[in-house]
């Protein structure tokens, strides 16, 4: 017998109450199901999250890219409009996302010396590991009722999905690393650095 999943949905909400003290997935309802979390009764606050991405690469591809001189054109430009575009896309590209008036995005970039540095790595590196990178950084703000984690996640990760395509011809083995948020604040939660 297949479970009925649209029962209940006065339950879903005080399921996602129970879940969020109990420090339970807040998506996902007593019977399992999937939902969209109900915000509506969440303060407005100012919000903003950053995050990040590390594209590992050859030194002389990231010195290429850093300079402006890949064949395709100034990568760093394209995958900037590329992170900025891909922030305010979000909901559409991750179901239970709910879509936010987005009021800045920033994406930077830095070129890091090595593989270790650019991930955090702290073990021996393995065959393979690319000598140079760039980090990849987004920054979400909003004024809202629930945060932009996943904004600035999308934003660092289409931003070096961007620069990889950019240099697949000159560096196959090319690779995206360490996405991860660094840092939040707003909401009931407050500040939060990655340590």
């Amino acid at each position: 017998m297949t479970p009925d999943r649209t029962a209940a949905p006065d339950r879903a909400i005080d399921s996602h109450d129970d879940a969020r003290r109990d420090g339970g997935l807040t998506h996902v309802r007593a019977d399992g199901s999937a939902h969209m979390v109900d915000v509506s009764d969440k303060a407005v606050t100012r919000r903003q999250a950053t995050a990040e991405a590390v594209l590992l690469s050859r030194p002389e591809v990231v010195a290429r890219i850093l300079d402006g001189e890949l064949p395709k054109g100034d990568a760093l430009a394209v995958a900037r409009v590329a992170g900025i575009m891909a922030a305010k896309r979000t909901p559409d590209l991750v179901p239970l996302c709910h879509p936010l008036p987005i009021s800045g995005v920033t994406v930077d970039f830095i070129g890091v010396p090595g593989a270790e540095e650019a991930t955090g790595r702290h073990a021996a590196p393995e065959p393979g590991d690319r000598a140079a990178g760039i980090r990849i950084t987004a920054t979400v703000r909003t004024t809202g009722v629930t945060g932009v984690e996943m904004e600035a996640l999308t934003a660092a990760s289409v931003a070096a999905l961007t620069l990889y395509d950019m240099i697949k011809a000159l560096d196959r083995a090319a690779e995206i690393s360490a996405v991860r948020v660094v840092s939040k604040s707003g909401g009931a939660s407050g500040e939060w650095t990655r340590p």
